[in-house]
């Protein structure tokens, strides 16, 4: 068998799972995309050694080794991911990747935020929370004190 058509199979096979990576916004299938990819890897691995070994009549198989080690990493990283993904889905309720990204970011709208973003305060001087809010909650975030602070001003 010539060394092409594994190779040609294995470059399939890693685009199919970039494309994956790249475009899905499901975590389940982004880490279903990568399994792809080290599957890729691991056919290459494997027909590079069988190409080697026939040209240079050694018996390390060096490449199936690789990839023995490779097929044991990604069990751990499909358990380890689909834990934490599982993890995540059961605290936010979702598994959308974008979703995830804006709320780690601070993009999250709060319930107090009117439809248009504001925080419903009028240029009057009024805010719209109560005045001891920060003794109250001494975790608030910086954008949060900003923003009772442009309200108040």
């Amino acid at each position: 068998m010539h060394l092409a058509y594994p190779a040609v199979l294995a470059a399939l096979l890693f685009c199919t799972g970039l494309y994956g990576v790249l475009a899905r916004r499901n975590a389940i299938l982004v880490l279903m995309s990568v399994e792809l990819m080290l599957n890729a890897v691991n056919l290459n691995l494997v027909a590079f050694d069988v190409w080697l070994s026939r040209a240079a009549e050694e018996t390390l198989h060096s490449g199936q080794a690789l990839t023995l080690f490779t097929i044991a990493i990604a069990a751990a990283e499909i358990g380890i991911g689909l834990a934490i993904v599982l993890a995540v889905h059961r605290n936010r309720g979702t598994a959308d990747i974008d979703k995830l990204r804006d709320t780690a970011e601070g993009h999250e709208s709060h319930p107090a935020d009117g439809p248009d973003g504001s925080d419903g305060a009028s240029g009057s001087g009024v805010s719209s929370g109560s005045e001891g809010s920060d003794s109250d909650a001494p975790m608030a975030g910086q954008a949060d004190r900003a923003g009772k602070a442009e309200a108040t001003a």
